[in-house]
């Protein structure tokens, strides 16, 4: 099963409060809401969605998960890390004298962000048809992009008989309630947070029902409290993995995405791809970045046997 991953591909600017932002908003006097933190700490790193769930699909022996996206004149140090970590660039369009996407996020004790997002050269995708690829993918991961170009990109797969995961997740609050649910009409599947899962029902006016009846599957991330998977008219839960310590959450729903990915690709049950979700995020969990953590498929393996039973599944990474 090929995979083409579409998304932002940005730089993540991450900081560290020292305290926690529920104790500096005031709900009655929310409409005049102004608040500057002093942080701890900044890091520059690797981000966006469609390289951080190719980076998973690819540490899990994916071969050359595809990214299709576009990028600014500053991607050249990117593209090297993607290419020696065996994900596939040649379809990254490259936007002359303007800048890579950007996340600025600020992250609190109690892991809760305040988060802004530059889209720069992300803008052009719109203009980047899927047409362009010269093979045909067997399911397009739609993740938040240029809204337009997430438009695109769903008429596109439906027209073309493409299967797809719609991922609409941060770009909820900017894309209009009609595209969102055009986008849930023709998916294959849906990947969504717990309070995305809410925003969606509210600016579609879907019932979660309504939503079941036109997805394969659907998958809504809980958190600390696991993850559940609504498919073949059943709910399955999978709890989280146990971690070493908690660095940053950010990417984290992304590396679940890829795990998740790769037990599907190779016919694994649904119980079962929630849980190298869930482990596949473990590991991003525990690194300050959203493409730091790294492991061998043996490290993974004995790991998830820690916390769950394949039944030796998992030999066929090997």
């Amino acid at each position: 099963m090929s995979i083409v991953c579409t998304g932002s591909v940005a730089y993540d600017y991450l900081m560290t409060f020292p305290g926690y932002f529920k104790d500096h908003i005031l709900p009655e006097n929310i409409e005049n809401l102004s608040l500057s933190f002093l942080v701890d700490s900044l890091t520059r790193v690797r981000g966006g969605i469609a390289p951080n769930i190719a980076y998973t699909l690819a540490l899990l022996g994916e071969k050359s998960p595809v990214v299709f996206a576009t990028v600014g004149q500053d991607f050249d140090e990117y593209a090297a890390w993607l290419q020696l970590n065996g994900v596939e660039t040649k379809y990254i369009r490259v936007i002359k004298d303007v800048y890579t996407a950007s996340f600025f996020a600020n992250t609190d004790k109690a892991n809760s962000q305040i988060a802004s997002f530059y889209s720069g050269a992300m803008t052009f995708a719109r203009d980047y048809s899927l047409t362009t690829l010269d093979f045909r993918p067997d399911i397009v991961v739609i993740s938040p992009n240029d809204p337009e170009a997430m438009n695109l990109y769903v008429r596109e797969c439906v027209e073309m008989g493409i299967p797809y995961l719609y991922d609409p997740s941060q770009q909820i609050v900017r894309m209009e309630g009609e595209d969102i649910r055009k986008g849930v009409e023709g998916a294959h599947c849906l990947f969504v947070n717990e309070y995305e899962y809410q925003l969606l029902q509210k600016h579609t006016g879907l019932s979660p029902q309504d939503i079941l009846n036109f997805v394969n599957f659907l998958v809504v991330t809980r958190g600390a409290e696991g993850s559940d998977i609504y498919a073949d008219g059943n709910v399955y839960h999978v709890p989280v993995v146990n971690v070493e310590r908690i660095v940053d959450p950010t990417g984290v729903g992304d590396a679940f995405r890829g795990g998740f990915l790769r037990g599907y690709q190779l016919g694994f049950d649904w119980v079962l791809c929630g849980q190298m979700g869930a482990l596949a995020a473990a590991y991003c969990l525990e690194q300050q970045g959203t493409q730091a953590h790294s492991y061998s498929l043996n490290d993974y393996i004995t790991r998830f046997r820690k916390s769950f039973d394949d039944s030796g599944k998992l030999n066929q990474l090997l």
